[in-house]
């Protein structure tokens, strides 16, 4: 159902790419140190003997197959082969709860499915007995007592290729392709149906805002069972962009120097991480090269990349800086960058000036899996405006709710949530989505989100506080990892905080030396850390009105984790599980 080389179903667009660019290696991956380049004819050759074992062992059109893996070449082999027999892919995160599995496969019906490793083939086969329909279980690696995905091949010997071509033919762009289960906040995963057509149209609206063509490299190391970085994928399969998949986070930096990126993707905390090692040489240094350091970033910060306010002797001086110390920046991530698209939550508006000021080209997006997911970019052709998430992509159409609840319509929302009717009329009405976060318009169309809508809260005085933009700005603090605000019809506003214990360590080392050698625990409860921690919120709160200043904080020894249930495998933080966590903590802090 190619049209003029126009995919109309996802798994079109390998096709398409073997007609257009039957040269271009669609994959790389790393196999005993080295880069392995797989051809999109290789690629099809896998997915269409997938498909036919997926065939033979009675996966039928609109059945629903689990697939469990974090970011590998494999990952996309199989949700192919899913596709284009008209089945739909259950994408699910590696690294949620047995009681999530569970959840989610009795409630797609899953009969089969395929993960990555042994530790997820030994997870699921402990859940069997309740999970319902749940048939068969295969493994991506290879290890005793396991069916290997590869043995789908060998099922699927006899069937023939003209009975996959008839399902594959069968697809409709209206079909559904992908069932994605949402994280969630709070209370159960909800199914978020997303067709063929809503997911291509989000393509076709992101190559718009991609400045790169055909021939590109791109980097992927985010899972792709999140609907951000699966679009995207998709997206450098319709530009013609080679697909190499990193080894894993413990690898990024020496994938970026191997690879060279073009572009790639990125969520806050990995920019934030970047940015914090990069802070962490300079202040390293000492004497002249400290100083150049420190001066070359204060320039930085001053950066609109809108060249308005960049006065011709500022451009001066940044010339000098990048010179001298930004363009390393650049440099450490291959280079050869155009673009790193950051989404999922927002950046430090600080940090993006800065990485923009060391051409490090960062452009904030905004989208929900529920949109397919892409709603808003800032794009490259149009300019970044820092602290907004840019402009609506074509075809989306956004207003504001009286209350500033951003509403989004176009053909990427989603068809509802799966068996959950109730659910879906709370955010589907009259072709409209109820995205549940707030946001403003900031020169012109320029999209700026404020907070979400349940998370804003009240304290006893009736005064609004937000949290976001507290939260954001807390965490500019190099002596603060994380930050919660809290405080809801009490008094006041106050805060969880998660210090930098590295960092605090080094400045106690220079400041209270017998301090800094004391057990975490014991340092990070000692009057002194909690004085210089506070002295860090207080230069917070200069930038909000003194009903949203925080008046009080709990400091906690350790990070917010996905594996604790505190954060979605998106990164968000589980308000609710976190509270109830921390019960006294907060209730210390209102005695």
């Amino acid at each position: 159902m190619l049209s003029g080389n126009h995919p109309n179903r996802i798994f079109d667009l390998a096709y398409r790419q073997l007609e257009l660019f039957p040269t271009l290696p669609m994959f790389a991956y790393k196999s005993d140190g080295l880069w392995q380049k797989i051809s999109t004819s290789t690629f099809l050759t896998e997915t269409r003997a997938l498909s036919k074992g997926l065939i033979e062992l009675g996966v039928k059109p609109g059945d629903k197959v689990g697939l469990v893996s974090e970011g590998r070449y494999e990952w996309h082999v199989i949700d192919f082969a899913i596709q284009q027999i008209g089945a739909v892919t259950v994408a699910v995160y590696p690294n949620i709860t047995d009681a999530d599995y569970q959840f989610i496969f009795n409630d797609a019906e899953i009969q089969l499915c395929i993960v990555s490793s042994k530790s997820l083939y030994q997870r699921i086969c402990n859940l069997v007995d309740s999970i319902y329909t749940l048939r068969y279980t295969f493994a991506i690696d290879s290890f005793a007592d396991s069916r290997h995905w590869k043995g789908l091949t060998d099922i699927g010997r006899n069937i023939p290729d003209k009975q996959l071509d008839a399902l594959r033919d069968a697809v409709l762009p209206t079909d559904l392709a992908t069932l994605i289960y949402t994280s969630g906040t709070t209370g159960k995963p909800k199914g978020v149906m997303l067709t063929h057509h809503n997911i291509l149209s989000n393509v076709f609206a992101a190559r718009e805002a991609t400045p790169l063509q055909a021939y590109s490299r791109a980097l992927t190391f985010l899972p792709p069972c999140h609907a951000y970085e699966r679009m995207v994928i998709y997206t450098y399969f319709y530009i013609g962009i080679t697909v190499y998949v990193a080894e894993g986070l413990e690898h990024i930096g020496q994938n970026i120097k191997e690879v060279k990126p073009n572009i790639m993707t990125a969520v806050p905390r990995l920019m934030e991480k970047v940015f914090e090692n990069i802070m962490k040489t300079g202040t390293a240094l000492q004497g002249t090269k400290r100083r150049l350091f420190d001066w070359a970033i204060s320039v930085a910060e001053q950066f609109d990349p809108t060249g308005k306010t960049n006065s011709f002797v500022y451009r001066q001086k940044l010339a000098i800086a990048r010179m001298m110390v930004l363009n390393k920046f650049h440099d450490a991530l291959g280079g050869e960058l155009v673009t790193v698209v950051s989404g999922s939550a927002s950046l430090q508006p600080r940090i993006i000036r800065i990485l923009l000021a060391a051409r490090i080209p960062i452009y904030e997006g905004y989208g929900l899996t529920e949109a397919s997911p892409l709603i808003a970019v800032n794009f490259y052709s149009r300019g970044v405006r820092v602290g907004t998430v840019g402009n609506p992509v074509k075809g989306v159409e956004i207003k504001l709710a009286a209350d500033g609840e951003i509403l989004v319509k176009g053909p990427n929302i989603m068809q509802g949530y799966y068996k959950n009717p109730e659910a879906t009329a709370e955010v589907l009405k009259e072709g409209w989505l109820y995205t549940g976060d707030i946001g403003r318009w900031e020169d012109g169309d320029y999209l700026k989100i404020i907070d979400r809508k349940k998370e804003i809260f009240k304290i006893s005085g009736g005064k609004y506080i937000v949290p976001q933009p507290i939260e954001t700005k807390l965490v500019e603090s190099p002596f603060i990892e994380q930050a919660m605000v809290v405080g809801d019809n009490m008094k006041f506003a106050s805060a969880f905080i998660v210090p930098n214990y590295s960092n605090l360590k080094d400045w106690a080392l220079q400041n209270e030396p017998s301090l800094a050698l004391l057990p975490k625990e014991e340092f990070l409860s000692s009057p002194s850390v909690y004085k210089r921690l506070n002295q860090e919120v207080k230069l917070a709160n200069k930038h909000f009105g003194n009903w949203e200043q925080i008046k009080k904080i709990a400091i906690l020894p350790t990070e917010f984790s996905i594996e604790k249930g505190e954060l979605t495998p998106t990164l968000k933080m589980k308000r609710r599980e976190i509270l109830k966590r921390y019960q006294k903590q907060y209730e210390a802090m209102y005695l």
